[in-house]
């Protein structure tokens, strides 16, 4: 059986180099770390408008200018992720990423554990309905270990939920 590429727009895309697709979507990594290098290479790569929000000046990633404070890019395209859930800054940072009008805000982090950003934003008087808008964890569970294979399952829940889908192989 003789298969034509012509009848599937799938199978014409592994046949062949589609053009890179803008998705009119923006992709927000906030805090240069090793998992926003990848996050934002594998995002240009996937059509989003690369930013990396970085509230100190002397951390940057090859590659990505860093800007300092939120800007006209947290529009409302925008999907913002917090890539490292230790930092001190996370409490005013994500306050501030909340009354912006990002469509999508998440954080990593392991879900058996209430993430320190909860406790970050009661103190700073930010409502319980604003604090639950942060989706934590982030990305399918794919089982993500490395900072590489967490920017790839953050990126597949981001594309899901651009195409109205649940993500993993339910279709």
């Amino acid at each position: 059986m003789t298969h034509s590429h012509d009848e599937d727009p799938a199978c014409e895309v592994a046949h062949s180099d589609p053009p890179k697709t803008e998705t009119g979507r923006t992709l927000v990594a906030v805090f240069a770390s090793p998992m926003a290098g990848h996050l934002l290479r594998f995002g240009a790569e996937l059509g989003f408008r690369p930013v990396l929000l970085e509230p100190d000046p002397g951390r940057a990633l090859d590659g990505f200018p860093a800007v300092s404070e939120p800007g006209d890019f947290l529009d409302g395209t925008a999907d913002v992720v917090l890539t490292d859930h230790h930092r001190e800054e996370i409490g005013p940072v994500l306050r501030d990423l909340l009354k912006s009008p990002a469509r999508w805000i998440g954080i990593m982090g392991s879900p058996r554990h209430t993430g320190p950003h909860v406790q970050a934003l009661t103190e700073l008087g930010v409502p319980p309905e604003e604090i639950a808008r942060v989706h934590r964890p982030v990305g399918l569970n794919i089982g993500s270990r490395t900072p590489a294979e967490i920017a790839l399952a953050t990126l597949a829940g981001l594309i899901a939920d651009r195409n109205g889908r649940p993500g993993g192989f339910h279709f």
